[in-house]
């Protein structure tokens, strides 16, 4: 698999390409900025980027935006965004085309080489993947709406887990229940939020992030 890393502290970058080139991708550039990013993508077209929001020169959503201009030209192109805080319009632009292989991660995900790798994979191959501590935030700010209210404890619990992009066999594992079970709850829970079911993963992560961040 080959990846284009655009962050602008060396030392992170540095990691983030000694990592990934244990475990067996090929780096085909790594770059500290928005416009850097973009020409790596045009004249490397690698099978996916690792982009943090803020790079130079405005420091704030300088790589979102390369990033979106990325997907625009190269439509459904795999980016995996890095971001130091949660920021909720940031998860709402980047799935707003709707075409899949998007992720947003924390910044501390990179230090659990495991997870992030399997994170970048999920991306790569055309998923949706959202940091856990964002959609428990997502989710705690929307706490109070009346649909939301709709849902059992466990209900809430399953919710969470495919924000995450998780299946329902992950699910299932996570809760130590059954597949049936998991998709009864599912079914419930896009019932109940008025939102039509689906066997898609990424159907399903977009239509659950839509309604949390109404």
């Amino acid at each position: 698999m080959r990846i284009a890393i655009a962050e602008d502290q060396y030392l992170l970058r540095d990691g983030l390409v000694r990592l990934l080139e244990s475990q067996g991708f090929e780096i085909v550039a790594a770059v500290g900025s928005g416009p850097e990013m973009l020409a790596a993508m045009r004249e490397h077209v690698p099978d996916v980027s690792i982009v943090d929001i803020r790079l130079p020169p405005s420091h704030t959503d300088e790589g979102l935006r390369a990033a979106l201009t990325a997907r625009a030209e190269r439509q459904g192109f795999p980016v995996l965004l890095l971001s130091q805080y949660v920021e909720q319009l940031y998860a709402s632009e980047l799935l707003a085309d709707g075409a899949g292989a998007v992720g947003y991660l924390l910044k501390d995900r990179v230090f659990n080489s495991e997870q992030f790798v399997t994170a970048l994979r999920q991306v790569a191959g055309g998923g949706t993947v959202m940091d856990p501590e964002v959609v428990t935030k997502l989710l705690n700010r929307n706490a109070s709406d009346a649909l939301l209210g709709r849902l059992s404890a466990r209900e809430l619990e399953v919710l969470e887990l495919m924000a995450e992009g998780r299946s329902n066999n992950s699910i299932a594992a996570s809760l130590v229940v059954t597949e049936k079970a998991v998709a009864k709850h599912i079914n419930s829970i896009l019932t109940k939020l008025e939102l039509p079911p689906s066997d898609d993963d990424n159907r399903r992560v977009r239509a659950v992030l839509a309604y949390l961040q109404r």
